[in-house]
């Protein structure tokens, strides 16, 4: 049993790696199970040539889980129809998402250039709220029952105890101790979430750092692993095993729940991939048997790339005068492959059957 109380800093928090056995022959099978449908993932990423078809959408997903997690609330359409708006009218919600989006790539640039770091964690928390974040300075900072608002946890207090247990997080991520990565992956994002170093964003900050760690560790080669939508479908458990860690030291029940997210959502995800690559095929045929004269794969990809999508797009990527791009999403329209709506004075032409894969639990 710990020294923790709900009403008191928890500034005795232990330092890492745990004085715990973490390679139980449990935790041991359940990570093999987890690497396993992992690099079944990780294959599946390779089956659509253009990454990009991937990397603008499913961590739009996650982006959008993420953010629900901790109550902001959008709708995957909203996301798409405003992803590369410069409309002034989004909602503060819908910014606050994207930005998430934003951070994620911002983080996926800075490990390729150094180690995940405390900097890193830094510059994606400041992203996610549109202006600097730093470490917590000033004490005060409660986590509170959203029913009962009884407080459950006081995180540890004081700007040097918090930068001594960031560096200790970080030298952990590095360190060469033959530990399973996915179970480092677990140790790491209880401690982040219990040192709490920023005022707010902690959870949707904890949460980018497992994706930007899975690919460090070369695991993943694009952030797609969904993880925020198991979060958020065992958002009780997820809060109440971390607590657990902090109150009675169950660290194997912990990692263990971690290891299910993994194995589970891989395979969610993986299946998610097989059926866009199969739509992307079905669209191809299609349009090359319904409209042969404007068929061009890259022109089909594009409408998975941007699933909201605008004659300005289409301009840009396939370097066409604006008359040819609008004949082209019109036949696009008669042949049911997109249906235009109007939002203001401008045209959005829209990939129904992409999103509504998407979405599609």
């Amino acid at each position: 049993m710990s020294n923790f109380k709900p009403e008191t800093p928890y500034n005795t928090i232990p330092m890492l790696p745990p004085k715990f056995d973490l390679e139980t022959p449990l935790i041991l099978k359940a990570c093999i199970e987890a690497n396993k449908e992992l690099a079944k993932l990780k294959m599946a990423e390779r089956l659509i040539p253009n990454q990009t078809v991937l990397i603008n959408t499913i961590p739009l997903l996650e982006s959008q889980a993420s953010s629900a997690i901790e109550n902001i609330v959008t709708t995957t359409d909203d996301l798409f129809k405003y992803a590369d708006s410069q409309s002034t009218t989004i909602s503060p919600e819908i910014k606050e998402t994207l930005r998430y989006r934003t951070a994620l790539y911002q983080g996926l640039i800075l490990i390729k250039q150094r180690p995940l770091n405390i900097s890193t964690v830094c510059e994606v928390c400041s992203i996610i709220h549109g202006v600097e974040f730093d470490v917590r300075k000033l004490p005060g900072t409660t986590l509170i029952n959203d029913l009962t608002r009884e407080k459950i946890y006081t995180p540890p207090e004081g700007e040097e105890l918090l930068r001594k247990l960031l560096t200790n997080w970080q030298n952990y991520l590095h360190l060469d101790d033959q530990i399973d990565p996915l179970i480092k992956l677990a140790v790491q994002h209880y401690q982040f979430e219990a040192i709490h170093p920023f005022t707010d964003g902690n959870g949707r900050t904890g949460r980018i750092i497992n994706l930007l760690y899975l690919i460090d560790q070369n695991l993943l080669d694009t952030p797609i692993l969904y993880l925020s939508r198991y979060i958020i479908q065992n958002k009780s458990n997820y809060y109440s095993n971390l607590l657990r860690v902090t109150t009675h030291e169950a660290w194997s029940e912990w990692v263990l729940y971690f290891m299910e997210a993994i194995r589970e959502t891989a395979i969610w995800t993986t299946n998610k991939i097989i059926s866009i690559h199969k739509l992307i095929n079905d669209t191809c045929s299609y349009v090359q048997q319904q409209a042969p004269l404007i068929y061009n794969k890259d022109l089909v990809e594009l409408l998975f790339i941007q699933p909201y999508i605008r004659i300005g797009n289409i301009v840009e990527h396939n370097h066409i005068g604006r008359f040819t791009a609008s004949k082209h999403l019109k036949i696009l329209c008669d042949i049911d492959v997109l249906e235009e709506i109007k939002v203001g004075r401008e045209k959005i032409f829209i990939n129904k059957k992409f999103l509504n894969l998407l979405k599609r639990n």
